[in-house]
């Protein structure tokens, strides 16, 4: 027997399919069979979009019935105080539609409400499950189900797409960068090789520069962009590139972060770069279609033997077809509005080039020094352990600490040499002995006269052996007192002893309360029974002279 539904349930598939709900939906709210569902469906249709009547059943004959149930449901789709039953259900879901949430016909949504609580947690990107979880605190109160919120937050999500938004830029206000794939090189044995096109478009006029590189390094990314200014003749206040490695060390729309070697390009320029938001590529779409420009125009279907020779191509492509070509947009020719307009609008050229290096981030050794090419060099002693940034061209290394302030600049040595500024030694690891001799004699007289008196002494008995020796007396004055020391350095001196090991036990001897040996003066005796008289020797002299014997001899032979 074929399925016969009340007229209840009639009119709620057709009010469900005329909201555009599919049969096999319908069927799944209702839970009902999906054939039966189709074939009301079908019999609405063949009536002319007008009310199916349902085949007559228990309790579905009476019209006077059917007017009752059917007015029933009128009553379900619009008062909110209708019975749960299962018609009335997928009723209040199909029939909440609009930016109105829960207006219109239909029951309205228990989640209405906090419609503006719900929209404003949408765009912060919180999912439902996390919005139902919020609602149900008592801040906002909410007693109905996670599936009202879910309902209500999937019809809020619903948007049209908006149409886009085309950016028109002053004369000399922006230039939009990108790279693209280039033609390849074939050299004379057959060999390939792949290269980048790069490619800058002014905004306003359209004018463009293009060349070919090997590589997408930011030398070559910011040498491509001084070639084009100078091309220009000036440079736009605003430059904006994509998100490339090159020049881009941290993607963020909002703060992004350019390696230091594109800042100090920016800086000596005086342009702003502005990286697009990260795989939005309609910010920079000027620059897009200009990509594809030179691919399907200049470059495809073409090969070319040298680098050089490509970017021969494109120059002459540039002034021929780029230049002089009416802009589909502008109705303008390129060259025309670029030598009236937007060239006197550009900011005037930097003095000089920009002097390009080679840069990296180096960590400070526990030495203190960083190394760069095999070399080493200093910086404070504040730095170490941490990462830096060190520049080198070829003649100097310049050391700079992570907001690019200038830390060391020295002069760039051979791998294996070290450069080491004094400054950035620290005080307690200069040792006396780098001080010199003149520093330490300095030091020596805080102890006394006589220690100062017996270490210049000292230096000019032992030579270069003395600068230690001046330490160890330094040392003296942690054990003994300075009175002690100049004692003993006096007595040192009489005795002319200048090492350090006397002058410590002499030192000990007199804090200790001992008496120092002192260098006694010997008087001369002239009497004595074994010394002559003077006028004998005068005598033996004289005859020794003249040849005659001295009388000098029985005398002392006999006393002996």
């Amino acid at each position: 027997m074929v399925n016969q539904l009340k007229m209840a349930d009639t009119q709620t598939i057709l009010a469900l399919h005329s909201k555009g709900w599919s049969a096999r939906r319908i069927a799944r709210e209702l839970k009902m069979d999906r054939q039966t569902v189709g074939r009301y469906i079908r019999l609405g249709r063949g009536a002319d979009s007008k009310p199916a009547n349902a085949p007559s059943g228990p309790g579905g004959s009476d019209q006077a019935g059917a007017d009752s149930k059917s007015s029933e449901v009128s009553r379900g789709f619009g008062n909110p105080d209708a019975g749960t039953g299962a018609v009335n259900a997928p009723t209040a879901r199909a029939c909440t539609a609009g930016s109105q949430a829960g207006v219109g016909p239909g029951r309205r949504s228990a989640a209405a409400p906090w419609r503006d609580v719900i929209w404003e947690k949408l765009q912060q990107g919180l999912e439902a499950q996390r919005i139902y979880q919020d609602l149900t605190a008592p801040e906002y109160g909410y007693r109905g189900t996670y599936y009202s919120v879910r309902r209500l937050a999937a019809r809020l999500s619903e948007h049209r797409e908006l149409p886009v938004r085309r950016m028109h830029s002053a004369p000399g206000m922006e230039a939009q960068v990108d790279f693209g794939r280039g033609a390849w090189l074939v050299d004379a044995a057959g060999h390939r090789r792949g290269t980048w096109v790069f490619r800058i478009v002014l905004s306003h006029s359209r004018k463009g520069y293009s060349e070919a590189v090997l590589r997408q390094t930011t030398d070559d990314f910011l040498r491509c962009i001084e070639n084009a200014f100078f091309e220009f003749g000036g440079v736009p206040q605003t430059l904006v590139i994509d998100n490339l490695r090159a020049a881009v060390s941290r993607a963020d729309w909002f703060d992004p972060e350019l390696c230091p070697k594109a800042r100090s390009f920016a800086e000596h320029y005086r342009v702003a770069i502005l990286p697009t938001k990260p795989y939005t590529p309609r910010h920079k779409g000027k620059i897009e279609n200009g990509i594809n420009y030179v691919k399907n125009n200049a470059l495809k279907a073409r090969i070319f033997s040298t680098l050089a020779e490509e970017n021969r191509h494109l120059r002459q492509w540039e002034q021929t077809v780029a230049d002089t070509r009416i802009h589909g947009t502008m109705r303008q020719q390129v060259l025309g509005v670029f030598t009236t307009v937007e060239k006197p609008a550009l900011q005037p050229l930097a003095a000089g080039r920009f002097d390009l290096f080679e840069e990296a981030l180096r960590s400070v050794h526990r030495d203190g020094h960083v190394q760069v090419k095999g070399a080493y060099y200093s910086v404070g002693p504040e730095y170490m352990g941490q990462s830096v940034w060190a520049r080198w061209d070829g003649r100097m290394v310049r050391i700079f600490d992570q907001r690019m302030n200038a830390i060391a600049a020295h002069a760039q040595l051979p791998p294996g040499q070290f450069s080491t500024h004094n400054a950035h030694i620290a005080p307690e690891k200069i040792s006396r002995i780098e001080h010199g001799t003149h520093w330490l004699l300095g030091q020596v007289e805080v102890l006394g006269p006589e220690a100062k008196r017996w270490a210049e002494n000292m230096l000019q008995a032992r030579g270069i052996q003395g600068v230690r020796v001046l330490m160890g007396l330094l040392s003296l004055k942690h054990y003994f007192t300075l009175g002690a020391i100049n004692e003993a350095c006096r007595a040192a001196l009489e005795h002319g002893e200048y090492h350090l090991r006397s002058l410590r036990r002499m030192a000990a001897q007199r804090q200790a309360g001992e008496p120092l040996p002192h260098q006694g003066h010997l008087g001369f005796i002239e009497d004595h029974e074994i010394i002559r008289p003077v006028a004998e020797y005068q005598k033996f002299v004289h005859d020794a002279l003249t040849g005659q014997a001295s009388a000098m001899d029985t005398p002392y032979k006999e006393k002996v």
